[in-house]
């Protein structure tokens, strides 16, 4: 358990990158709208700014996600199966997304790559494009961790593809209990 609980902590810094990145792009939109409508006066720069913020909270989501499991879900042949054969299931689609991640870095990595070397930069500020991809590949990275120590735990028994969402079940045992 005591991996388990550093996993935990280590997804909780992952959401909080997340809802940061979420919370800044809400701020630079309100303050771009007010500026354009009000004062005639938009935040230059803030749609390049808030597209390569969004990606980066995307992809930071999903690392998130590929560690809680807490997404959509179409499981109507994996409910029929056996623990067992559901077991097997849940670590073929855990695999297959850790595949995805791994493709999605090193493609991530060759963007990166080609905006440091051609001077990428946004049209108002000529801001460089790179660190923003950057940001955008170390949650693709972050992204292959949480998978993998998803499947390290599902391996050693531990954590499945439920039909519920476990954090829900677990508010409501603390609010019966």
């Amino acid at each position: 358990m005591r991996l388990s609980q550093g996993f935990e902590r280590a997804v909780a810094v992952i959401e909080a990158i997340a809802a940061a990145m979420l919370g800044l792009i809400t701020v630079l939109i309100v303050v771009s709208a007010i500026g354009r409508y009000a004062l005639a006066v938009p935040v230059p720069d803030a749609f390049d700014v808030s597209r390569l913020l969004i990606g980066a909270a995307i992809v930071w989501g999903l690392a998130s996600v590929g560690y809680r499991g807490s997404h959509i879900k179409v499981d109507l042949l994996a409910e029929m199966l056996s623990p067992r054969a559901r077991r097997l299931v849940d670590l073929a689609a855990w695999t297959v997304l850790l595949g995805f991640t791994i493709v999605l870095s090193f493609k991530m990595y060759s963007r990166l790559a080609s905006a440091a070397a051609s001077g990428e930069a946004t049209f108002d500020l000529r801001l460089p494009v790179w660190p923003f991809l950057a940001l955008i590949l170390a949650g693709a990275v972050a992204s292959i961790f949480t998978v993998a120590a998803r499947i390290v735990l599902m391996v050693q028994g531990h954590g499945t593809l439920d039909s519920f969402e476990p954090v829900d079940t677990r508010r409501a045992d603390d609010v019966e209990g």
